[in-house]
């Protein structure tokens, strides 16, 4: 795992009518997210969910893919590493889940492991007809993160189960079905859906602030799953689960490519 840089940050910030627009950029990647990616992501939601400079936060990814989850290619080594793995990811759903305004989930294709997971924690999630859902971890070794054990079963009921255990690719209108996506829409529409659900939000005079925290899971539920998380993490780096399923995954890569 190298160490987070500037240059690797890979995340585009726009404005577009008042909403923040957050366009993970590393598409020859499929915005696969190093861990300077995450601790980005993270500082940039707490910037500007604030409220005081725009009316909320959507979060795309740059091309075919929303984001094909954790890069591999740094996957952790040592317990350091593996402990800011995960702190990473879990710093970014609790950056999320401190806002003040909206955060919509503009899911434009493929989302993966742990990028799939940051969008459970969003306010909505609005796919287009190639947004496709992937948990893939069951079988490579690693565990779920981001409070996904509290997140997933809020969204989907028992649907968590079969997503987690089995890893099915879950197309666009199975997501809708299962209420993993609350819409899906042209992808070329995508980001203005997302800004209008925004601004649908936060009318003039709003209490959105107010119900955000009144609607969203509880802090202390949301830190609990994490330390479930840290612990299951934990076992399968130690047991050597972990490596082992990764160094599949790249033999697997050889094979295909």
């Amino acid at each position: 795992m190298t160490v987070p840089s500037v240059t690797e940050e890979r995340i585009a910030v726009d404005v577009v009518r008042d909403v923040a627009v957050l366009t993970l950029d590393r598409p020859e990647k499929l915005n696969a997210l190093t861990v300077a990616m995450r601790l980005r992501l993270a500082a940039l939601v707490r910037e500007l969910g604030t409220g005081d400079a725009v009316r909320g936060i959507v979060l795309t990814g740059r091309g075919r893919a929303f984001s094909a989850g954790e890069d591999l290619q740094q996957a952790p080594t040592t317990d350091e590493e593996v402990d800011l793995a995960f702190e990473s990811f879990h710093d970014v759903t609790r950056a999320i889940l401190e806002t003040r305004v909206p955060v919509v989930a503009a899911v434009n294709g493929l989302a993966v492991g742990g990028a799939s997971e940051i969008t459970l924690c969003c306010d909505a999630r609005i796919g287009t007809p190639a947004a496709e859902y992937f948990q893939p971890e069951n079988a490579r070794g690693l565990t779920i993160s981001n409070a996904t054990s509290l997140l997933l079963r809020r969204l989907v009921g028992n649907h968590a189960m079969r997503m987690v255990f089995a890893s099915p690719r879950v197309p666009a209108e199975e997501a809708l079905r299962i209420g993993l996506l609350d819409e899906v829409v042209p992808a070329d529409g995508l980001l203005e859906r997302a800004v209008e659900t925004v601004h649908a939000w936060t009318p003039s005079g709003n209490t959105t602030a107010l119900h955000l925290a009144l609607l969203r899971p509880l802090a202390a539920e949301v830190e609990a799953a994490f330390v479930r998380e840290d612990v299951a993490a934990r076992e399968a780096w130690t047991s050597g689960l972990l490596t082992a399923g990764v160094a599949g995954f790249w033999n697997t890569k050889e094979t295909t490519s």
